[in-house]
């Protein structure tokens, strides 16, 4: 496994005793439409193409931290949209809820460096997860790092981290308020004294151990005064920073000054050999792979070799034995097969170890002398250990339907560790000697709900064109054995080769709590089946990712899961813009929806941060031919006045420098502005907070309660009143 830690740069019967009372549904009262704020309109109207494309909330896209008109529409959106809030009956029962469902003790994979054991616990409701080390399997945890010290308001988190190879330091990154730049740092283990060393400007980085003495990490240029909230992020580089100096010393490893929208990874194998540098142009999934041998670069500096040139597929790196090293990979293979070659060996070729077959490879490690694959079978997993020269060996026995992770290790260590979740089973961790088989509990959830009350379906229904498309569908078991309906939250992806695979949250398991049904489609361009299936759902092929969240949405109605009236819509990122364009070509068939985070603007998305690497998924909006596309379903640009629009609830952040909120502004506002029915149409706008990652457990459940009270009013899902059962 390589020693690196990449980030990415993708949702019965009433829980109630029998004879309790029900409230009102709140769908059947009488709606009054909120007053929303003004919002000025600039009137811009540029011609693209030969088309007129109006844009007059533009002036929305300034940083909220800059402008000070953008920052009084922002608290004055938040007004409208906490008061509305505030009087719906089910918030304080679903804030009630989400707390009992997050109040139990969890655990991260442990990660073993030496002989001791690293990983993250969170007691409950800590904000954050500290840290914790054992010097061995039988001795007590010791606390290591507790972010929820760093920040008055919780909202400064432990975003990445790894412990060097004797387990004598640890490297950690710190996120502050949800933004993707890290500052990074190193703790004495044994002591558990900070070291003076300190890295910023790192985003969208590994972190990898040279030995004891340093680490690589990535970097990009300072921003300007004022724009590392929205500024383009170009030119990052890979740095070697060697312990006890400053930044200002740290060796430039590589770089590509000519190709300024190149990015640039760096990882190391766990034999401390190898430096493994990755390199792509965009979120797509074609690499050029670089190796630096470590082992000869005492008085030569740091000389990369070009191993695969051209970023034409896919290669992850997996670890290295005795100079072969192996790598997972899509050429010639769209499910992935596993290779190796040897670097020792001058013309050494490609040799295939484990080819491909009709389940997609999801991840891959080398524990002990054997190799451990984890596969997708329709959206869940399967895992399997072979030999190092690929002869199959055996299975490992996961159980249901859900979703396995981790099998991390190294070679001649058969030690290895990894987690099974499902949507109503919260993480559970397992140790396993790959030699023997031995499997044994390590961290398992002691649960505040029963989880045996709730069924876990796979169906499939058939898309516009004719497609089969997978649909996990979980509800209360009485639902199930009668398939009474009942509202129903659908939650989809559809992007950048992301699979949506079960898991817990307890975002759904509260809304499940309530008596209604969670669904999650597996819809075209995530990587569910591969390359075929991303690539059905990109591009000029985004329409299909549409149809079939839709076709999910009509299945639901069809069967009588859901009522005629209760389909919720949510999805988030590249999910929110799904929310967005279903919303707009199908408001007749959605009865809610939420779209979080979400790209709206589908012209302008690659001026702000990360935006400029979608173009694999989206395309490039100075292109004609994918202007063209991206005109036809981009959410601001395709809201229809004069339609019945219904109730939407846009959620964002005021910090979130990945998808920068300007996207959600501009949307709601057009939203208001237009002739779209009496629902209500409103944005909660979170502070010191970013695109997801790093929010802090209060936030969470004060978000999640707003998110679905409003969904449940609008769906017709009776909410006990708050302090029932």
């Amino acid at each position: 496994m390589i020693r690196s830690r990449l980030l990415a740069g993708a949702a019965c019967l009433l829980a109630l005793p029998l004879g309790t009372a029900l409230p009102v549904s709140l769908a059947a009262q009488e709606v009054s439409p909120p007053m929303y704020p003004e919002t000025r309109s600039d009137g811009i109207v540029e011609t693209i193409f030969g088309k007129e494309v109006a844009d007059p909330y533009r002036w929305l896209e300034n940083d909220v931290r800059n402008d000070p008109e953008v920052a009084e529409w922002v608290a004055a959106q938040n007004r409208v949209t906490d008061a509305y809030l505030a009087t719906l009956p089910g918030n304080e029962w679903f804030k009630q809820k989400l707390g009992a469902l997050l109040d139990y003790e969890r655990f991260g994979i442990p990660e073993k460096a030496g002989s001791r054991y690293f990983y993250t616990r969170n007691s409950g409701l800590q904000n954050q997860s500290p840290l914790y080390v054992q010097d061995s399997l039988d001795s007590e945890r010791r606390l290591l790092l507790d972010p929820n010290a760093w920040a008055q308001d919780g909202a400064t988190a432990l975003s990445d981290w790894t412990p060097s190879p004797e387990g004598k330091y640890l490297l950690y990154s710190v996120q502050d308020g949800g933004t993707d730049w890290r500052i990074l740092r190193v703790l004495d283990v044994d002591t558990g004294e900070q070291l003076t060393d300190e890295i910023k400007w790192a985003k969208f980085t590994g972190l990898a151990w040279v030995v004891e003495e340093g680490f690589l990490y990535s970097r990009f240029p300072e921003p300007e005064e004022g724009q590392d909230f929205q500024a383009l992020n170009y030119n990052q580089a890979v740095y070697y920073h060697k312990l006890g100096t400053p930044q200002s010393e740290d060796q430039l490893v590589f770089a590509t000054p000519d190709q300024p929208k190149r990015g640039n990874g760096a990882g190391v194998t766990d034999d401390g050999r190898w430096a493994v540098i990755s390199s792509s142009f965009g979120t797509d999934s074609k690499d050029e792979i670089n190796v630096i041998d470590l082992a000869a670069r005492d008085g030569n500096g740091w000389q990369p070799r070009l191993l695969v040139p051209g970023f034409e597929n896919a290669w992850r790196p997996i670890g290295a034995v005795d100079g072969t090293m192996y790598f997972v990979t899509n050429e010639d293979a769209p499910r992935y097969k596993l290779v190796s070659i040897n670097l020792d060996q001058p013309g050494a070729e490609w040799k295939v170890v484990v080819p491909e077959t009709d389940q997609p490879i999801d991840g891959a490690s080398i524990v002990g002398e054997k190799l451990v694959l984890t596969y997708l079978k329709d959206a869940t997993t399967r895992a399997a250990v072979f030999a190092l020269d690929g002869t199959p060996q055996s299975d490992i026995e996961l159980g249901a339907l859900g979703t396995a992770g981790g099998f991390g290790g190294e070679y001649g260590d058969p030690e290895t560790f990894y987690t099974f979740t499902s949507f109503n089973q919260p993480g559970a961790i397992y140790r396993l000697n790959i030699g023997t088989g031995e499997k044994t509990a390590f961290a398992t959830p002691e649960l505040t709900f029963d989880p045996e009350k709730y069924s876990v379906e796979q169906q499939f229904y058939t898309s516009k064109d004719g497609t089969r498309v997978p649909l996990f569908i979980v509800r209360n078991t009485a639902l199930a054995a009668t398939n009474t309906a009942a509202p129903t939250m659908l939650y989809g992806y559809g992007g950048f080769d992301i699979s949506l695979t079960p898991g817990f949250s307890a975002t759904a398991m509260a809304w499940l709590e309530a008596g209604g049904v969670y669904a999650v489609a597996n819809i075209r361009g995530g990587g569910e089946y591969g390359k075929e299936w991303h690539d059905g759902g990109r591009l000029a092929n985004k329409q299909n990712v549409f149809d079939d969240f839709i076709a999910a949405g009509e299945y639901l109605k069809a069967q009588g899961i859901t009522t005629s009236d209760g389909l919720a819509i949510r999805g988030g990122s590249n999910g929110g813009l799904l929310v967005g364009a279903v919303t707009n070509q199908r408001p007749d068939l959605v009865d809610a929806a939420q779209a979080a985070v979400g790209v709206m603007d589908m012209l302008r998305f690659d001026r702000w941060t990360a935006g400029r690497y979608w173009v694999d998924d989206y395309g490039y909006p100075s292109k004609e031919a994918d202007f063209q596309t991206l005109l036809t379903y981009s959410p601001y640009h395709n809201i229809r006045s004069g339609v019945e629009y219904p109730p939407v609830l846009v959620t964002t952040a005021d910090t979130d420098d990945r998808v920068v909120p300007g996207h959600s502004f501009k949307y709601t506002a057009a939203l208001q502005a237009a002739d779209a029915g009496d629902k209500p149409h409103l944005i909660r706008i979170e502070t010191r907070a970013g695109h997801g990652s790093g929010k802090p457990t209060d936030k969470v459940i004060e978000e999640g309660a707003d998110v679905l009270s409003f969904l449940a009013r609008w769906t017709g899902l009776t909410v006990p009143p708050a302090g029932a059962e």
